[in-house]
């Protein structure tokens, strides 16, 4: 999970009031973190939950705490003001990484402790909601550097060359990815692409190699005054989600958000900081919870969590912030009214509805079938459901099924998932034929067979004496137990020695066989002794008088 780490009294700065230490050790773990230990100093770090990256900065956390700790709940908004910007997104990026938005910071006074901020939240959601920049990657610039209109294309990799950031020299595309480090780090993300991102001002200096590196010319220092910040990725809601935070994050420092005019075929304003409106019902709420908390009481929780909310007969209409990407359903607005009206208040045991459990019967069918193969002398295994397509039909014999391939095999052996259990039930013969006979194993399992998914009981017999008679005695007591009605038909699959084969034959169709495994057969699994076995289906419909 993120560590965020920051300064208390520049927290207590950001919130607007004085909180003491004891106070945030034991309120911030309730909104759903973990406090690491205070050694005394004014540096603390907190641990966040994945599902809350707006509050992965010094920043969101005081934004947070002003409405938890009941000091101002009033949903803050943010005002975006216009300045004219404008970004133009070619249609060359689509097939590279598809996505952007912008905005603008503007007239922020940005201090070490601000700019030590501002690089731990970027790298932060670069890991989370970013998945290490593949879906979301973020650039900060010196607004005052460049020149608007800007452009966001795909260019070839030779085709430009710029100073990357903590570099002197020029480097085209090609060469930032071979010799800078972060070029080395995320290569891979644009690995098969003919042509690479890349965002210019209108002197067609580069702002950044998205989602690579920025270029020098737009450092962020203790200077700047003005920020240009773009957000490019492969989700669109993750780009705006973490545009979102990293503006209103800024805008908590002083600064004021500014526009960007985004024209990529239709033309809108970026950022968008309208909350969204959820509505819930307060039974279904109280219901959930598990508690009667009123309409008071659930509007008073959500305001503490930075919503904001009003009645509406039996609802509550919810205005949820901009920043606040975790909120995708009822229940997460539920968590954040249990959140807000405290853990610590709900006391008595969750009231639990009394329900019946029940095995499912295909279940009770294998436990039977288990107890069965036991009482006949069989042991249990349990094998891989992956094999190959040679195991299954040309070394044992079988008529060919349609199979679920895997698409990238790390072996010749684990190619496609299994249509029978015998290739699986024989490899634990093959490894086990050094050990003394006789061996009777049995699995019951699922296969994939013609794309249906089916639970079959195989059994296995190897020893010096076994023969068709015993096999068939083994085949006939299971459908006995299982007081399934059936008759036997010859089966002439390449898998039995001629005339030793059968097919178990439920409801006029195929519902498995048995017999004594042919030499050649034998042999293609890597065994020389004699080998008995039998195959069914395991239904639930057929097995008559069990439940």
């Amino acid at each position: 999970m993120p560590v965020i780490n920051f300064n208390y009294e520049d927290l207590c700065k950001m919130i607007g009031k004085k909180v003491s230490k004891d106070v945030l050790m034991h309120r911030i773990p309730m909104i759903g973190a973990d406090m690491h230990d205070d050694d005394e100093s004014d540096e603390m770090s907190v641990e966040f939950f994945p599902d809350r990256p707006d509050l992965y900065s010094a920043e969101g956390l005081a934004r947070s705490l002003r409405s938890f700790l009941d000091i101002d709940t009033k949903m803050k908004r943010y005002d975006v003001v216009n300045t004219g910007i404008t970004m133009n997104v070619d249609r060359s990026v689509k097939d590279v990484r598809p996505y952007i938005l912008c905005a603008a910071v503007l007239d922020i006074d940005i201090n070490d402790d601000i700019l030590r901020s501002l690089m731990e939240m970027q790298e932060k959601l670069h890991l989370t909601i970013g998945r290490k920049r593949s879906k979301v990657a973020i650039g900060v610039h010196d607004l005052d550097n460049v020149e608007q209109p800007f452009i966001y294309k795909a260019v070839r990799p030779n085709e430009i060359s710029f100073v990357p950031l903590a570099k002197t020299e020029k480097w085209d595309l090609d060469e930032i990815l071979k010799n800078h480090e972060k070029g080395k780090d995320y290569a891979h993300l644009l690995c098969g692409k003919a042509r690479y991102p890349i965002i210019l001002d209108s002197k067609d200096n580069v702002l950044s190699f998205p989602p690579i590196i920025n270029g020098v010319l737009t450092t962020v220092t203790t200077k700047t005054k003005n920020l240009f910040i773009d957000v490019t990725g492969t989700d669109e809601k993750a780009v705006k989600g973490a545009l979102n935070i990293i503006v209103t994050a800024l805008a908590e420092r002083g600064g004021s958000v500014g526009s960007v005019r985004m024209n990529d075929g239709t033309s809108f304003i970026s950022p968008d900081l309208r909350p969204s409106e959820r509505k819930i019902n307060v039974k279904e709420c109280e219901k959930f919870l598990g508690r009667k908390i009123g309409k008071d009481g659930i509007i008073k929780a959500l305001k503490r969590m930075g919503s904001d909310a009003s009645a509406d007969k039996d609802d509550i209409i919810v205005l949820i912030p901009a920043t606040r990407l975790d909120i995708m359903h009822s229940v997460d607005i539920y968590e954040d009214v249990a959140i807000g009206y405290g853990f610590e208040n709900f006391g008595s045991k969750h009231e639990l509805s009394q329900t019946t459990g029940k095995k499912r019967d295909m279940t009770v069918v294998s436990e039977r079938l288990r107890d069965v193969m036991i009482g006949l002398g069989y042991t249990e295994v349990t094998t891989l459901t992956l094999s190959s397509e040679d195991d299954e039909f040309i070394v044992s014999g079988l008529p060919e099924k349609n199979v679920v391939k895997v698409k990238n095999p790390i072996t010749e052996d684990h190619t496609c998932l299994r249509s029978s259990l015998l290739p699986s039930v024989m490899r634990v013969i093959r490894k086990n034929k050094h050990r003394d006979l006789p061996q009777r194993i049995f699995e019951i399992g699922d296969v994939i067979a013609d794309t249906k998914r089916q639970r079959r009981l195989c059994a296995v017999a190897t020893h010096s004496k076994t023969s068709f008679t015993e096999m068939r005695s083994v085949a006939e007591s299971v459908l006995r137990e299982m007081n399934i009605s059936y008759s036997l038909k010859e089966c002439d699959y390449e898998t039995f020695i001629k005339g030793r084969g059968a097919e178990i034959i439920v409801r006029n169709e195929v519902n498995g066989y048995f017999g004594e495994m042919s030499p050649e057969i034998i042999i293609r699994f890597g065994t020389d002794r004699p080998v008995m076995f039998f195959e069914m289906i395991v239904s639930a419909e057929i097995s008559t008088g069990l439940f």
